[in-house]
């Protein structure tokens, strides 16, 4: 906005009709420059994208039920809640009492019953305003325990490819802030309405017992400031929702470059993560700005309307007054009620753009909830009953989500129980994919994945997963002691089978030397360890879980040569009497496999066992000879079986 718009809109245009045909274009004027004041452009950098928009009564239709466990609390709170005014009333009324037959006449007799009176009536709302207040928020906070864990279980459900759509942050300000925001829509909100809606029928009713024709001049600004509300709500609702929507992404940025901190020191690119974040944080700035200029114009407008109807009600009071036709102490029991009434008036105003503003936060967790995993559960799972581990892929075809491209092209593969199969090739060649259809992370596009004969697609996702061990290149360890981690995928696992796991993938060793042995904390993903030394708390994790089908994906290619020896030995022993099948370009690991597929571009190349392999000279006769030249000595010789 310009001088030029704001002084066009204060003076009459030269000609064209006058001041009577100027002053609808003034007022269009004043409208754009009010639109252009609220109105910021809140987009320059958004990343996250805007949750459906839901009227209200569809939010409270999904959330009120989850209140079913604690609604006698909520029923006694809100008992509370209309005692509260009619006790105000009660007060407000004895100070008129005093006024009138104590201080006017000077007459200390019925001082007593009214101090004694008045002294009630304060305990009494004291502890009824105490209890309102712990039982209100009891039932807030215990609702948002349940809707957490609510959400997050359901998350825990959806598939990966939900998360490979999202950035984590969002997900977490959605969890964290906008659950709040949902117990203020449904909760406090619906309590303080409540009681500000009882307030005003109270404080109204009490008005007109007092004198009727004040208390009808008193309400004549009230249907300008439920206009005002009104309108100025639709407004905040929108702003509201651009705001929540910035907030998620600053809390998806500064996620995504804490979690790669190394990274982005490693590669210098501090300033450009701070510049990224200030980026996102200036956003989220602007489009909380308009929505606080809503509520900075809405404010003072209804003080304006309540100054005006104030000032109103006391000429009209002191000529009633003047005339005998109201007491003092009426005449300010009137004003007090008066004072009363405005403020639950004003504070309705409000609440409903607090409300508008807490259903924006709502709908994005009822997107989060509406969302599907795209990995069904059968109706009528399978009976796997005792586990062979017989591993079959038949003619599968895969493209990620939202890719044309196939990561696996009709590949067929297969091996039985206690055998190990190798996957090899370069990178991008399918093979992880592989782990991922095992494990029903995803489903195949075409053919089948079969375990003991049946197709993984009829089988409950807990018997499977609980029969099919993964171990990554990526260690994944979590934030806890060595003996948590190691007994992730076995909580019953006494502290004796947790040392003889670690044993067995020689890490005994070097945990007894930590400075608390077992309980010692590794620091969040293990920052605490090695390499080598995360490895073998994995290859301890899966011996402990002992499954009859074991995937190594990549399990060595991120260590050194010594470090890779270190955890060879183990994993021949994790290896013992299961299926395995070990997807890897280190061809150490996959030498003495009882067979192997070599994938590129998706499709099967070749197959066969180590030897027939190099005397076909084909492609992995070239990864062969690639792998002695580049690897070191120890690492040519075949792994043993």
């Amino acid at each position: 906005m310009n001088h030029r718009d704001v002084s066009d809109a204060h003076r009459d245009p030269a000609g064209d009709g006058g001041v009577a045909a100027s002053r609808p274009r003034r007022l269009a004027r004043l409208a754009e420059w009010v639109r252009r004041l609220i109105h910021s452009d809140t987009a320059r950098d958004g990343v996250v994208l805007a949750a459906p928009e839901l009227p209200l009564r569809t939010v409270f239709g999904r959330f009120w039920p989850m209140t079913r466990g604690f609604r006698g609390a909520i029923a006694l709170a809100t008992l509370l809640v209309v005692c509260l005014p009619l006790l105000a009333v009660a007060e407000i009324w004895l100070f008129k009492v005093a006024v009138d037959e104590v201080l006017v006449p000077a007459d200390l007799s019925a001082l007593a019953w009214v101090a004694a009176a008045f002294l009630g009536l304060t305990l009494i709302g004291c502890l009824a305003s105490f209890a309102e207040g712990y039982l209100s928020d009891w039932v807030a906070e215990r609702f948002l325990l349940d809707l957490r864990g609510r959400v997050f279980a359901h998350l825990e459900t959806l598939s990966l490819d939900f998360f490979d759509r999202r950035r984590l942050g969002d997900i977490l300000s959605r969890l964290s802030g906008d659950i709040g925001a949902i117990e203020r829509l449904m909760l406090s909100g619906l309590a303080d309405g409540l009681s500000y809606i009882l307030s005003i029928v109270v404080f109204t009713v009490a008005l007109f017992l007092i004198d009727p024709l004040l208390a009808v001049a008193s309400l004549a600004c009230a249907p300008f400031i439920w206009a005002a509300g009104r309108h100025f709500s639709r407004e905040i609702k929108q702003s509201s929702r651009e705001a929540r929507r910035h907030s998620g992404a600053v809390g998806a940025i500064a996620e995504e470059s804490l979690a790669n901190i190394s990274l982005v020191q490693a590669y210098g690119r501090e300033g450009a993560e701070a510049e990224r974040f200030d980026r996102a944080n200036r956003d989220a700035f602007d489009a909380q700005m308009a929505s606080t200029r809503l509520g900075a114009i809405f404010a003072p407008l209804v003080e304006l309307l309540q100054g005006i109807g104030g000032v109103a009600i006391i000429a009209l009071g002191t000529f009633a007054l003047s005339r005998g036709e109201l007491t003092v102490g009426a005449l300010l029991a009137f004003l007090a009620l008066l004072a009363q009434l405005y403020a639950p008036i004003r504070r309705l105003g409000r609440l409903v753009n607090t409300l508008h503003s807490a259903s924006a936060g709502a709908e994005r967790v009822i997107e989060l909830l509406d969302a599907e995993p795209s990995i069904r559960e059968p109706s009528h799972p399978a009976s796997l009953g005792t586990v062979r581990g017989d591993v079959e892929f038949d003619a599968v075809s895969f493209a990620y989500p939202g890719s044309e491209r196939l990561a696996l092209d009709a590949v067929s593969l297969s091996v039985g129980r206690g055998q190990t199969l190798a996957v090899v090739g370069a990178s991008g060649a399918g093979k992880s994919t592989i782990s991922k259809l095992l494990l029903r992370f995803y489903d195949p596009r075409a053919g089948s994945v079969r375990l003991d004969g049946h197709d993984l697609r009829g089988l409950a996702l807990e018997d499977l997963r609980r029969t099919v061990t993964l171990l990554l290149q990526e260690t994944l360890v979590i934030h806890g002691t060595i003996r948590e981690n190691i007994a992730y995928g076995d909580r019953t696992a006494s502290d004796a089978e947790v040392e003889s796991a670690a044993r067995a993938a020689d890490a005994h060793a070097f945990i007894v030397a930590m400075p608390d042995g077992y309980d010692t904390i590794v620091g969040q993903r293990g920052r605490t360890l090695s390499g080598g030394q995360r490895q073998r708390l994995a290859i301890a994790r899966a011996m402990l879980r002992s499954t009859p089908v074991l995937i190594l994906d990549e399990p060595t290619t991120s260590l050194d040569a010594a470090a890779r020896e270190r955890v060879l030995a183990p994993l021949r022993r994790l290896m013992a009497d299961r299926t395995t099948i070990v997807i890897s370009h280190d061809l150490a690991t996959t030498a003495d496999a009882d067979a192997i597929v070599v994938l590129g571009h998706g499709k099967v190349i070749e197959t066969g066992r180590h030897e027939e392999l190099l005397t076909r000279d084909g492609a992995y006769a070239a990864l062969w000879r690639t792998h002695r030249t580049v690897a070191p000595r120890e690492a040519r010789e075949p792994v043993a079986a």
